[in-house]
Parts: C-alpha cells; sequence; structure tokens
C-alpha cells in the first residue's frame, strides 16, 4: 500500500523547481526598487528550490514522481516527472544556480559592476533586470529537465532563449551586444528545427507526451523514424554545441560578465545533451546505425574542441574551446548504448557542471585582481593571491582528470565501457578521450603558469583584493566539485541506477501513462522500480 499522505508530500515538490523562480521573478520585478529585497528573495527562492531538488532525487530514488499539470492526466495534459535523472540534474543544477547568484551580489553585476569594464557596465542598468532574468533561466532549466512533453520541453528551450539572450547582453556594449545576435540567431534555429520535428513527430504519431511516444514510435515507418530523430538531434546538437555545430559558443560566451558565462558554460549545454539523452534511451533506443554516427561525431566534438583550447591565449576562450571538447565526452557514453555507458555519461555530466561553472568563476576572480583574461598580460598571482592560484588548480586538475578527481572516474567509466564495446569506433573514441585528456592537462597548465608562476608583466595595476563575497561562492563550488568525488561511489551508484532505469524504458512510461487510455483523470503515481506497478 502507498502512504497517500506521504506521496501527497512529495509530488507537492515536483512543480517547485519550475514555480517558485517563476514566482520569485514576478516579486522581484515588482520590488525593483528595494534592491536588498530582491537579493533576499532570489536566494531564498533558489536555496528552497536547490533543497526541494534534493528531496526530489532522495524520493526519486524509490521510483518516478508523476504528476499531471492542472489535473489533466497524460497523454491530454502536460506531466512533470521526477525520475532518478531529472532529479539528479534539477539537484546539481540548483547548487551551481546558487553559487552563481552568491558571487554575482558579491561581484555587483545587479546593480551595474563589472571590473573588465572599469567598474562599470558601460551604462546603468536597472536592477531589475538581473533578478527576475536569472530566476526566469531557472525555471526554464527545471522545466526543461522535468517535463514529460516534447512540446513542453520547447517551451523550456524558449524560456531559457529569452532569458539568456538578456543575460549575455547585459550592459549593451558593442561586443556583447554582436556575441548576443549570434546567439540568438543559433539558438533560433535550433528551435526552428526543434518545432518541425514536434509538428512531424505528432503527424505522424498523433501525440508529443514522451511516454506515450515509446510506445508509438517503434510502430511507424522505420525510414521515417529515422529522419524524425535526426531531426530532434540536429536539434539537440546544435543547442549541446557538438561539432560541427559548435562554432557559436566559443565566441559567445567570453564576451558576457563572469558569472552569466559561467552559469551558461556549466549548465545552458547540458539541457541539450540532456534532451539527447532522455530522447535516446526513452524514444529511439537500439539504433546502431544513429549510434555510429553519435560516436563519429563525439570523437570530433573531443578533438577539434581540445585543439581549439591548446591555441588560445584567453582564459576565457580557453576554457569555452574546453567546454566544446568535453561535450564529447558525454555524447561517447551516450552512443555506447549501454546501461555501463550511459551511467559513465551521467556521472560525468554532473561532474562537468560543478568543476566547469568553478573554474569559470575563479576566472572571474583572475579577472578582478589581474585586469584581465588575457595570458599575455598576467603573471605572479601565485605569490599576490595563493589562495587564487589553489582555487584555480583544483578544478582544472578536475577538468583533466587528474586521479583521484571525479573526472578522472568519470573518464575511466566511460573508456572501461569504450574498451568492453570493442568496436573499431569505439576503439578510436577510447585514444581519443585519452588524447584529449593530456590535452587538457597540457591546456590548463599553460593557464596556471602564465597567470600565476610566471613574472608579471611591467606596467599592470593589481591594486585590487580579493572580496571575499566573491571568494566563499567560488570556494564554495570548488569545494562541492572535491566532495563528488568524496562520494563517486554512492553518486556513481546513483547513476548507474538513474542510466537501468532510463534504458529499460518501462518505468518512465508506466509511471506517466499506467493502462494506457484507462488512466483516470487527474491522477499522479509514484512508481515503484521493484513492483513496477503505481
Amino acid at each position: 500500500m502507498i502512504d497517500t499522505a506521504a506521496l501527497w508530500s512529495v509530488q507537492t515538490l515536483v512543480p517547485l523547481p519550475v514555480l517558485l523562480p517563476l514566482f520569485a521573478a514576478g516579486l522581484t520585478l515588482a520590488l525593483h526598487r528595494y534592491a536588498n529585497v530582491q537579493r533576499v528573495i532570489s536566494v531564498t527562492a533558489l536555496s528552497v528550490t536547490t533543497a526541494s531538488s534534493a528531496g526530489l532525487m532522495a524520493a526519486a530514488d524509490n521510483g518516478p514522481v508523476v504528476v499531471d499539470v492542472g489535473g489533466w492526466a497524460a497523454p491530454v495534459g502536460i506531466a512533470l516527472v521526477a525520475d532518478r535523472l531529472s532529479a539528479l540534474m534539477l539537484t546539481v543544477s540548483g547548487v551551481m544556480l546558487l553559487c552563481v547568484l552568491l558571487y554575482s551580489l558579491g561581484q555587483g553585476i545587479p546593480e551595474g559592476e563589472d571590473p573588465r569594464e572599469g567598474g562599470r557596465f558601460g551604462g546603468t542598468i536597472p536592477v531589475a533586470i538581473f533578478h527576475p532574468t536569472y530566476l526566469v533561466l531557472a525555471a526554464g532549466v527545471a522545466n526543461a529537465f522535468l517535463t514529460g512533453d516534447l512540446f513542453n520541453l520547447y517551451v523550456g528551450f524558449e524560456i531559457l532563449l529569452a532569458a539568456s539572450a538578456v543575460l549575455l547582453t547585459l550592459g549593451g556594449t558593442a561586443e556583447r551586444v554582436r556575441a548576443g545576435s549570434v546567439y540568438i540567431v543559433v539558438t533560433l534555429m535550433s528551435s526552428l528545427l526543434f518545432l518541425t520535428a514536434i509538428a512531424l513527430i505528432y503527424a505522424a504519431t498523433g501525440t508529443v507526451n514522451m511516454a506515450q511516444l515509446a510506445e508509438r514510435l517503434p510502430d511507424i515507418d522505420p525510414t521515417v523514424r529515422l529522419a524524425l530523430q535526426a531531426l530532434l538531434l540536429l536539434a539537440f546538437a546544435i543547442k549541446a554545441a557538438i561539432f560541427p555545430l559548435a562554432a557559436w559558443l566559443p565566441d559567445s560566451y567570453p564576451t558576457a560578465p563572469a558569472p552569466v558565462t559561467a552559469v551558461f558554460a556549466g549548465l545552458l549545454t547540458k539541457v541539450g545533451v540532456y534532451s539527447i539523452l532522455r530522447t535516446q534511451t526513452l524514444l529511439f533506443p537500439d539504433d546502431d546505425a544513429v549510434d555510429r554516427v553519435l560516436m563519429a561525431l563525439a570523437l570530433a566534438t573531443m578533438l577539434v574542441g581540445i585543439l581549439g583550447a591548446v591555441a588560445q591565449n584567453d582564459v576565457k576562450r580557453l576554457l569555452s574551446f574546453t567546454l566544446v571538447s568535453h561535450i564529447g565526452y558525454m555524447i561517447f557514453g551516450v552512443a555506447l548504448a549501454s546501461e555501463a555507458g550511459t551511467a559513465a555519461a551521467i556521472f560525468y555530466v554532473v561532474h562537468h557542471i560543478s568543476v566547469q561553472t568553478a573554474l569559470f568563476l575563479v576566472v572571474g576572480l583572475v579577472e578582478w585582481r589581474g585586469g584581465s583574461t588575457s595570458l599575455d598580460r598576467l603573471g605572479g598571482l601565485a605569490r599576490l593571491a595563493p589562495v587564487l592560484a589553489v582555487l584555480f588548480f583544483v578544478p582544472a586538475m578536475n577538468l583533466a582528470g587528474i586521479p583521484p578527481f571525479s573526472g578522472f572516474l568519470g573518464k575511466v567509466g566511460l573508456i572501461t565501457e569504450g574498451v568492453r564495446d570493442g568496436s573499431g569506433l569505439a576503439w578510436a573514441l577510447v585514444v581519443g578521450s585519452v588524447v584529449t585528456s593530456l590535452l587538457t592537462l597540457y591546456a590548463v597548465v599553460k593557464a596556471w603558469n602564465k597567470a600565476f608562476w610566471q613574472e608579471a608583466p611591467s606596467g599592470v595595476a593589481r591594486d585590487l583584493a580579493l572580496p571575499r563575497s566573491l571568494v566563499l561562492p567560488a570556494g564554495a563550488l570548488v569545494a562541492f566539485g572535491l566532495a563528488l568525488t568524496v562520494v563517486a561511489g554512492p553518486l556513481y551508484g546513483y547513476a548507474e541506477r538513474a542510466a537501468r532505469t532510463s534504458m529499460d524504458g518501462f518505468t518512465y512510461v508506466n509511471a506517466v501513462y499506467p493502462g494506457g487510455s484507462e488512466r483516470g483523470t487527474g491522477e499522479s503515481v509514484e512508481v515503484s522500480e521493484d513492483e513496477g506497478q503505481p
């Protein structure tokens, strides 16, 4: 028997990561004249959202928790589904969003401060812009992770597009407007492809509910199914920055303020990766031809991205190219189409969100202390700011996959499964993974040596002390990345269970749509994975 009261209490948590940030965004906009009140509302909303996501993560370990929005049962209504995968992504993204918000408050982004541009953005920014936009971004991310409906996933992406376009162009400088224009054009193209795919999928199957699609897609013509799959992958590949559709990222991200770049780099591309993982495992399982194409794209993404990073002499651009290259590791795991490969990909996504975000926040500190992100204009920071040197070094080594960090554990999982697969492409990816890891190590060590170890160029002023309001959030995220290493065993076990649920399909489908059309209106269910019944 299911404890109805306990079930209801868990279900109330499911829409909270979407609704609470949206409600808080409205409040911060209405109270735009009261900066301190805005700060309290934003921090409180994201703190509660993160705590509720952690609660969902614990509850989802017993089976998916489903809520039908508005009381309309699937497939008529929109289902919000908190399974192991979505709950894990929600929790990690919540921690990241909260730390970045605290960092941005310390840097003065909502008030228009930006050390790179002489202490101001180059124009006064109304305080009302940042907080509501940031909270809307958080709601869009949560909606994308929780939705069980393809069209609602599209809505989540559009929320992200609107919010991220505003954040990317904060200050209205020519450089940011140019980068924002490129970003908007590229993401609109991706959205158009996604919307076209949704229309064709509905025409072919009569539904956009993902659980029902998992049952109907195998029955349509294989050629049509392949075309629909390819169109979805193309749309998601642009959002995830997979080669050859990643050229927009290194030019767009480095122009934004450090906290905005950190959010984009750590999270937005992962929403695209999550969408690929979800649709490939649930809607299009066991397609060897597409998996081989994904393997080839993963290899190209790794190598092209890291070669671009090695050639850079600006820390932000260097990290932007490493971001592209390490997306290849995640697609590698998805393309293996096995439980172990998917688990390694999930673990690597979690690792990369925390590490990449931490690095961009630390680079913001480097820019604050050194006045630049150009490696030719930096130097001597290890002596001037030893804490900053440590804060950069630890996540940099984690990104490079040095033992015993979580990056090493994720790569070992991917490489082990690639060896077990044994195909030519899998072996090529194993070699490519090792080469990419070594070149990542070279790139970050080069950056550390130039910024922290070499002598400082003459005439470069460094009279800004690092404020604790910036160091503490960045340090907290670095510590969170280290904590992933400490709890790597339980976390990897959770990722394996999430992969098992994602790969079998039945658990998800039966949770959202048990009994097909016989399901009662307004019913919400929690499914035990062991029993397979609500």
